[in-house]
Order: structure tokens, then C-alpha cells, then sequence
């Protein structure tokens, strides 16, 4: 139990009673006549004076039972076990201190609990060896106490009148102290608007300049501005159940209805069970990443190593911290919904490199490192007024053991905040799916980057590197075109930027591989970048690349062991210290001093604050620890760690570093290891791990190959969609293990499916059209999701064009792919329009969107859309994300018989007078946070189908039955508060009630006939 939460569980009938003992029973009479005025709080507790009725020995059993009262046996407790005798001493003490304080009961009141408690602490002997967590303990319980007893102080009959007269002696000096402060102190939103300012400037400056890896040439500066550097990629939808549509459902249940029959029970357990989605539905949830947030707010977003996450988080960033009107980024395409909004940049490695307690809100800026200091309160009024940008970049960054306090620490912040956008940023495996789904996240993944922006990427890289890069451009491009090893290492911006910088540097000649790209890139950080820039030796040091990699790697050895990705300055020099003596050509070099040539001139080290040291990049860190390991044949080492998120990367690196006897020796421990795994998600990871190592091995016997492959083929068809996008992760080579589709159940189809779409080589291409003819709506979604991720226009021809359109949501996200559906004279009826499309594309649709029957849109299309609403019969429409233009646009649409608008989560009276013309208006989707605004006016008497999502959130039902006087069917989605339906019983023609993660209550009040289920 979180010790924030203890006010939860103590509430005023278990607390009262007990902290009452501490204080004397009032006596008789207003007290008014006596010989003083004031009250001492010496007199008032029980455990003083000549006749007190408890002694000290009683009031450390009365704080006792206070805090067995506060413990949630079938919680986590909040202090070590071992720590209770001595947290119950020190409480006593504590509230032994309240008959030492020297005030009356009227200051007590005034200076209110938390004040008061202070001072208790204050008052009391100092806690002696306690653990951080039993202190905080402590210190909530104090407040809660005092909180209680200041109620006892303000109900005595002698403190009204007394209370009153100190009011009227003190006003006139407290009008004068106030009209003095005015003058002189200015108003707390003006410190606040000037804090601000500069803030957003320092966050500007700080961010707002990228080190592209490679472009350190001779004259080129070391970081760019990040408008030229930046380049914004796609995302791709979270997990399958989230991604539910409940049409499918919500047929048989109208069917039922119109027979009168109840649903069976299999129907619904088949929803609310079953791992794949019949309708990706959230697919809507993709598009440019640095667009996530404004559609949803809260993201947990996944990448692989060096795909962007961290440059997304400064682009984020400084866009909403740029406000000039010419220069800045709200102005920019898609990013208005940033206006006003103040980001904290928040990464977890830097805030937990010492095991820290996850900073508080007043915290946030001098944890981050930030050298500015706020007014008193600013964190907590800006995000208190839904204001805040929350970027928490990187939980794969800290211990896995770690991973649940963050989540802990993150939940208190959303319980305390409403209104914020929050981004969390994690390597695809760290964290398990959903892992966030139940706090209302939306879960993406960075897409690997299309040959479109690779090309984007190079050219942009060319042009921050100068004319003399010029002539290497062409020749790049045409490689990553004809040169598959090439491309499959160009997948995300770390490795194109070297690949980039390899290239020029090597006159045109590339590395073949992934190790000896690596090595390659090693060598123009450590040693070719400074003689390149003339620079000689600015530190008196000279070593050639071997003893520097020597020496690096015993850091990263150090840092991957441990589970961090960044160490102390101290600790870095005393290991640089103790490896100096060993290596050859530093051992005549002072370690202070070679120390420092390391870290301001290899290239791979980095000071993120003056007192700790970490790799400019992860990969870095993850392919020198691999080296070492393998240099120390720590194989035992690397097989424990086999199934660890964070040594996924380390472990393939290893089998790269590996010679061939090394390598198979390495591959049968796998093996082993896999067979000795406790459950199938395990052994998965584990064979996942040793299959995608085999592309970095340099030799390899073909029976060890075939030996992998085969156990990895073992665990196919995928039985949900982790273990298809682990499988995925193998590469090519899973595509000649995947089977079907004859002989694959729709559930099967899925699986093999989706595994295929996330193998981006147009290798699966061929694999995927065979499953183009396939009926089920749930595979011919897949294959329509994973457009996106190939070459459009084979992709349309071979597969696109041959799917069923029947029932199927045609997903179109670029222009490339609206004229493809143009161009093979398709004319969908079900439309699902992205945020990639712009108005040439959209004007390419029209005829198209005018013809559609249901469509699907994210809200920054809605005006590039309203054009051809006039003309359309929309019987369908979902909307994700709430338009700029609000939801007047729905008025023109009085037709429809279905709306979701779910992914509006904020609704106004307005937009619900918009829809009060739907006349036609049978199904209804709509957030339940939206239910708060209902006018008492609305009344949508066709509305039989209601469904109220949200996560964390309390659905209100009293207007449901006003708006809604005809519902027959209520479904509740989400984990929200438990739910009260007694104002359902109103309801004349209400027979059922799903709620899928919501609790509800109050069924007894419902007639016989409705059908509740959960």
C-alpha cells in the first residue's frame, strides 16, 4: 500500500475514536469567563497535568492499534515488516509531542494539519535509522492525525467565541498585512506567467538541438537544430483487445432483442475472452507519431533501440515550449493541440540512478536537472489546471524490479490530475501489453521507418552535413534501393545516420553487416573524428581504438551487470582507474587524465548532469557489454539474463563478438535454457532471442540452425498478438516456418498473419497473399492494417484488390494509398481515414467518401472532410479524437444510425445539442467522462444500443434515462469506479447490461426481465 493512500483506509470511524482518547472530555460551560482567554494544547491532552487519564504507556497502544487500523492486509505494506515496533515508538512519541507545543488551540487551527504536523516532528525526538519508506509513513499518518484532531479543536464550545474574538482583534492588522503584500509582492499568476517564459525558453535551448550520429565532419557543428534534424515517423495500434470493435456483439444482441430472446451465455464470454479482434477498431490509433496525443490523452509508446523515442520526447517539447508565431512549432502542421500546454521532460534514468524515490511535482525540474527554481506551488497549479505535457522517456531504462513503483508513482500523478497529456516511452518487450491499459492508455509502437523516410533521412543528413557530402547522397539512395543487407539495416535513425557517416567516410563503400558496421562506426567516434578535425591530442593522450574500447567497455560491463544505463563520474573514473594498469599503450598515461580523454573526446560518453556519466546512445552501451562479456566468457551470465528485456540486444550482440566454437557453444545454452523455462512465454522469448541472433553470427553449423528453427516453429501459430510480434522480431527466416492457410482455424489465421505484417521485407509479401482470399473479417483486417508497413503499390495489386470488401474498413493513411484505391476503381463503402492523408488526397476520395456508408476518421480530418458531408448518406460514423472545429459538423448528418465518439472524452453541451437532430440515431458510443455534460433538453428516443466507455473514471447514469427513454441495451467498457444502475430502473424497455472490467452495484433496483452481466 502506497503510504498516500493510508486516508483511504482511515476513515473517520476508525480513526476518530481512537485519537479522541488523546485529548480531555470538554467540560461544562462556554468557558468564556475564565481567567484566560486562550486554551494551551497542554491543557486540553489527556496524558498531562494532575489529572490526566492516560500515561505515556497508553499512548503508544493507542498508536499501535493506529497503525494496525491503516495496514490493508491483502495489500503491499507500506514500510518493511521488520520496521513496525519501531515506526508504532516513534508515532507515540510523536503524538506525546503535542502537550510540548507552545500554542493555543486557535493557532493550532490556523496553521492548519500539515503545519501542525510539522511541528509535531519538529517537537519530538529525531526517528533514528529509518527506512525511507517508513518516514514517509510517518509523515502522512502525522497529517491524518492532526487533521483529526483540529476537528475535535474547532467542535469545543469555547473555541467558537474564542475563535471569534481573535478574528476581530486580528482583522484590522491582517487587512493592513494584506493591503501591504499587495502593493509590494506582485500577483502569483504573474510570477507564474514570468517563471513560465523563461522556462519554456530554457526547455527551448535545451532541446531544441539533435546530435545526428555521424555527422561530424571536418567544419560541421556537433548538434543540429532539431527543425532540420527532426523527422516524424508513424506508430502502429496497440494490442488486438484493445482494439475490440463490439459491432460483431452488438449484432447478435439485436438480433436477440428482436426475438426477445436472451443471449447465451457463450456469446458473451466469446467477446470478452477471446485474444483477437474481430475489427481492429482502434487502428484509428496509428499516424504520425508526434500526432499521438492529440487524439489521445495518454500513450504509452514502444520502440526498439535508436528508433526515435527520445528524439520524439524533445520534439514534443520544444513545440509546445516555442510560442513565436513564425518560428515555432504550434503553428506547425497537426501540432495546435500543444497551445498552452507547459512539458516536463522526465527521463528515468537520470531520476532513479541512485535507487531515488520518483520525484513529487515540486520535484520535477531540479530532478530533471533543470537549474531553474519555480514559484512555490507552480508544478502543482499547472498541471491542476490540466495544463501539463508529461514525457516519462524510458522505463526499459530502469531495472526491471523497479518497473511496478514507477507504475505506482505514475498512478498517484493521474489520481491527483485530470486534464494533462501524458507520454511514457518503453523498448517494445520491456513491459508487458497492456501494462498501462488499465490507467487509460492507448499502446503504440514506433513503426520501423518506410523506404520513403529512409530516403527523407538521407537527404536531410547530406544537407546538415554540407556541400562536400553533396556527391554522396545519389549513390546512397540508389544502395538502400539495390542492396538488401543495406536496407535491413536501415531501419530506424541510429542506424541510418551511420550508415550515412560510413558511407561518405569510406568514399562510397559500406560494411556488410550489422558487427562490422558497428565496429566501422566505433572507429569514426573514437579515433577518426578528432584526427579528421585536426584536433591532435587537446588532453595529451593518444591511444589507438583497441585500448579505448578496452576501457569503455569495462563501463558498459559495469552498467549492463547492474541494470542501469547511466553511473556516478567517480565511480566511471575509479573503474577506468583500476583497467588502466592493464592495457598496453594507457599504462603510461595518468588515469585521471585518461579518464578524461574518454569521456570529452571518444565520441561514446556523455555527462548528462556534472556527476554522472552514461553512453550517448543505448546501443553503444549494449554492444561493448556484449564484447565483454565475451572477452571474460561470462556465459553463464548471459544465459540468466536470456529471457530479460534488457539483454536482448546484448545477447545477439554477443553472439556477433562470438568465433564459431564460442558462437555454437553460446546457441546450445539457449536451447537448454528454453527447455528449462517455467512457462511458454518464457521459453518464447528465449528461442525468439536465439533465432533473431543467428543473422549475427558469423558462422553458424546448419544443425544448429535447423535445430533453432525448429523449436522456434514449435510454438507456431501465435496464440495472441505478443507472441506474434515476438515471433515477427526472427525476421524473414519465421516466414518459411509459418503455415496455412490450409488447415488454420480463423483464430490460427490470425496469428500467422499478423506475424507475417510485422515482417516489413517484401519477402512476406508473397506469404500474405495467400490469405488474401481468406474470409474472416478479422484476417482481411490484419492484412488491410499491414498496408502501411509495404511497398503500396505491389501491396495494392497483390493483395488490397483481392480482399472481400464486405463488412471491411478500407484503412487509408498516405495519398499514395488513396490513389491506389482510385486507380484499381475500388469504391468501398467502409472508409477508415488517417491522418496521413492531406486535402490532395482527400479531394482524390471524394467520390469515394461521398459513396461510403460508415466511415471512420480521426478528428484532424473532420475539416478537410466536411465538404462532402452535404452529399453523403453516413449511416456509420466513429470519430477518434476531438476535432478543432468541435462536433457542429454532426448536424449535418441528421441520418446516421450509428455514432462513436468515444474517443472524444471531453463533451460540451454543444456538442451534444449537435447531435439532438439524429433522429435515426439506434447505436451510441460515447466516453463516460462525456455523460457529464448531457443537457437536461436532449432526448434521443431512437437510441437502443448506449455504450459508455473510459478507464479510472465514475460513469453517471442519472441522465440516461431522460436522454435516453427508449434504451434496450447498456454495455459498459473499461475499468472505471463501480457503477450504481439504480437510475436504470426508469427505464421501461431496458433488458440488458454488459459491463466488461466495470464493477457494478444497485441491480436489485432493476426489473426481473434485465439481464445483467459482467
Amino acid at each position: 500500500m502506497e503510504p498516500a493512500l493510508i486516508g483511504a483506509r482511515l476513515a473517520s470511524a476508525a480513526i476518530g475514536p481512537l485519537l479522541k482518547k488523546l485529548l480531555v472530555s470538554e467540560g461544562p460551560g462556554a468557558g468564556l469567563t475564565g481567567s484566560s482567554s486562550t486554551v494551551r494544547l497542554s491543557s486540553l491532552v489527556s496524558f498531562r497535568g494532575e489529572k490526566r487519564t492516560l500515561t505515556e504507556k497508553d499512548v503508544r497502544k493507542l498508536a499501535a492499534a493506529l497503525v494496525e487500523r491503516s495496514l490493508d492486509p491483502r495489500g503491499e505494506a507500506p514500510f518493511p515488516h521488520d520496521e513496525t515496533e519501531a515506526v508504532t515508538d516513534t508515532l507515540a512519541r510523536t503524538l506525546l509531542a503535542l502537550g510540548d507545543l507552545d500554542m493555543d488551540d486557535v493557532q493550532a487551527v490556523r496553521l492548519g494539519h500539515t503545519a501542525l504536523a510539522r511541528g509535531l516532528r519538529a517537537a519530538a525526538p529525531a526517528p533514528d535509522g529509518l527506512a525511507s519508506d517508513s518516514l514517509l509513513y510517518l509523515e502522512s499518518m502525522t497529517e491524518w492525525a492532526c487533521l483529526h484532531i483540529l476537528e475535535f479543536f474547532t467542535r469545543r464550545s469555547t473555541f467558537v467565541a474564542r475563535s471569534l474574538v481573535e478574528q476581530t482583534r486580528g482583522q484590522a492588522e491582517l487587512i493592513a498585512k494584506v493591503d501591504e503584500a499587495l502593493r509590494r509582492v506582485p500577483r502569483q499568476d504573474t510570477r507564474d506567467a514570468e517563471f513560465e517564459r523563461r522556462y519554456l525558453a530554457h526547455l527551448a535551448k535545451k532541446h531544441g538541438r539533435l546530435t545526428i550520429y555521424g555527422v561530424d565532419l571536418r567544419d560541421a557543428p556537433e548538434k543540429w537544430p532539431l527543425d532540420v534534424a527532426y523527422l516524424s515517423l508513424e506508430t502502429t495500434g496497440g494490442p488486438w483487445h484493445e482494439r475490440t470493435d463490439v459491432s460483431p456483439l452488438l449484432d447478435t444482441m439485436r438480433a436477440r432483442a428482436d426475438r426477445r430472446a436472451p443471449a447465451a451465455p457463450g456469446e458473451v464470454a466469446w467477446f470478452s475472452s477471446t485474444p483477437f479482434a474481430d475489427v481492429p477498431r482502434s487502428d484509428l490509433l496509428g499516424g504520425r507519431a508526434d500526432q499521438v496525443l492529440a487524439r489521445h490523452e495518454k500513450v504509452l509508446l514502444r520502440g526498439a533501440a535508436g528508433s526515435g523515442k527520445t528524439t520524439l520526447v524533445q520534439w514534443l517539447a520544444v513545440s509546445a515550449a516555442r510560442e513565436d508565431a513564425t518560428g515555432g512549432h504550434r503553428n506547425a502542421d497537426g501540432m495546435a493541440y500543444l497551445h498552452d500546454r507547459v512539458p516536463f521532460v522526465l527521463p528515468l534514468r537520470a531520476l532513479t540512478r541512485h535507487g531515488e524515490r520518483l520525484p513529487t511535482p515540486d520535484r520535477f525540474l531540479s530532478a530533471a536537472g533543470c537549474p531553474l527554481t519555480p514559484p512555490d506551488g507552480w508544478t502543482d497549479r499547472v498541471l491542476a489546471a490540466g495544463r501539463g505535457l508529461v514525457l516519462v522517456d524510458g522505463i526499459d531504462e530502469i531495472p526491471e524490479a523497479e518497473r511496478d513503483r514507477a507504475r505506482r508513482w505514475l498512478r498517484d500523478l493521474l489520481d491527483s490530475y485530470e486534464g494533462n497529456r501524458w507520454l511514457v516511452t518503453s523498448r517494445p518487450t520491456a513491459v508487458r501489453d497492456d501494462w498501462l491499459a488499465p490507467d487509460g492508455f492507448a499502446e503504440l509502437t514506433l513503426a520501423p521507418m518506410s523506404p520513403t523516410e529512409v530516403a527523407t533521412f538521407v537527404r536531410r543528413w547530406h544537407r546538415a552535413a554540407g556541400p562536400e557530402a553533396a556527391p554522396y547522397e545519389q549513390p546512397l539512395l540508389d544502395a538502400l534501393r539495390t542492396t538488401a543487407d543495406v536496407a535491413q539495416l536501415a531501419t530506424n535513425p541510429l542506424m541510418c545516420g551511420l550508415i550515412c557517416a560510413l558511407h561518405h567516410g569510406r568514399r562510397g563503400f559500406l560494411p556488410r553487416g550489422r558487427k562490422a558496421l558497428y565496429d566501422a562506426a566505433l572507429s569514426l567516434l573514437l579515433s577518426r573524428r578528432d584526427r579528421e578535425r585536426d584536433m591532435g591530442t587537446p588532453y595529451g593522450i593518444e591511444l589507438g581504438d583497441a585500448p579505448q574500447i578496452q576501457l569503455i567497455q569495462r563501463l558498459a560491463y559495469w552498467l549492463t551487470l547492474n541494470g542501469r544505463t547511466t553511473m556516478d563520474r567517480a565511480h566511471a573514473e575509479s573503474v577506468v582507474r583500476e583497467t588502466v594498469p592493464a592495457i598496453t599503450e594507457a599504462a603510461g598515461y595518468e588515469a585521471g587524465a585518461v579518464f578524461t580523454h574518454l569521456l570529452h573526446r571518444s565520441g561514446l560518453l556523455r555527462e548528462p548532469t556534472a556527476d554522472t556519466v552514461d553512453f550517448v546512445h543505448r546501443t553503444f552501451q549494449d554492444y561493448l557489454a556484449a564484447k565483454a562479456l565475451v572477452d571474460r566468457w561470462d556465459i553463464g551470465v548471459l544465459v540468466r539474463h536470456a529471457a530479460d528485456d534488457q539483454w536482448e540486444d546484448v545477447i545477439r550482440m554477443a553472439v556477433g563478438h562470438a568465433r564459431p566454437r564460442e558462437c555454437a557453444e553460446i546457441f546450445e545454452e539457449l536451447l537448454k535454457a528454453a527447455d528449462a523455462a517455467p512457462d511458454r512465454r518464457t521459453q518464447l522469448r528465449v528461442l525468439v532471442v536465439a533465432a533473431t541472433a543467428l543473422d549475427h553470427a558469423t558462422e553458424v553449423a546448419p544443425e544448429i540452425r535447423e535445430r533453432i528453427l525448429a523449436r522456434t516453429g514449435e510454438v507456431i501459430p501465435p496464440r495472441d498478438p505478443e507472441e506474434a510480434r515476438e515471433l515477427a522480431s526472427v525476421g524473414r527466416a519465421v516466414l518459411d516456418l509459418l503455415p496455412g492457410p490450409e488447415g488454420l482455424d480463423d483464430k490460427a489465421a490470425l496469428g500467422v498473419t499478423t506475424t507475417a505484417t510485422h515482417v516489413t521485407d517484401d519477402a512476406a509479401l508473397p506469404y500474405l497473399a495467400r490469405f488474401a482470399d481468406h474470409t474472416s473479417l478479422s484476417v482481411r483486417s490484419q492484412l488491410m492494417w499491414g498496408w502501411s508497413r509495404f511497398e503500396t503499390v505491389r501491396y495494392a495489386e497483390e493483395i488490397i484488390a483481392r480482399l472481400d470488401p464486405t463488412r471491411l474498413n478500407f484503412t487509408l493513411g498516405s495519398d499514395e494509398q488513396a490513389a491506389e484505391i482510385v486507380r484499381l476503381g475500388m469504391r468501398p463503402t467502409r472508409l477508415d481515414l488517417r491522418a496521413g492523408l492531406t486535402h490532395d488526397g482527400m479531394a482524390l476520395l471524394r467520390e469515394t467518401i461521398e459513396g461510403a456508408q460508415h466511415l471512420r476518421v480521426v478528428g484532424s480530418l473532420v475539416g478537410l472532410l466536411s465538404p462532402f458531408l452535404a452529399r453523403n448518406q453516413l449511416k456509420g460514423l466513429t470519430l477518434s479524437g476531438r476535432p478543432d472545429e468541435g462536433l457542429g459538423f454532426l448536424r449535418h448528418l441528421p441520418g446516421l444510425t450509428s455514432l462513436d465518439i468515444s474517443g472524444s472524452v471531453h463533451l460540451s453541451e454543444e456538442d451534444w445539442d449537435a447531435m439532438a437532430a439524429m433522429n435515426e440515431l439506434g447505436d451510441l458510443f460515447v466516453s463516460a467522462r462525456g455523460m457529464r455534460s448531457v443537457p437536461e433538453s436532449l432526448r434521443l428516443p431512437r437510441t437502443t444500443f448506449l455504450t459508455l466507455t473510459g478507464r479510472g473514471t465514475s460513469v453517471p447514469l442519472d441522465a440516461v434515462p431522460r436522454a435516453f427513454p427508449g434504451l434496450n441495451h447498456l454495455f459498459l467498457l473499461g475499468d472505471t469506479e463501480a457503477v450504481d444502475l439504480t437510475p436504470l430502473a426508469s427505464l421501461p424497455q431496458l433488458s440488458m447490461v454488459i459491463a466488461l472490467g466495470a464493477q457494478v452495484t444497485g441491480t436489485e433496483h432493476l426489473a426481473p426481465t434485465v439481464t445483467v452481466r459482467t
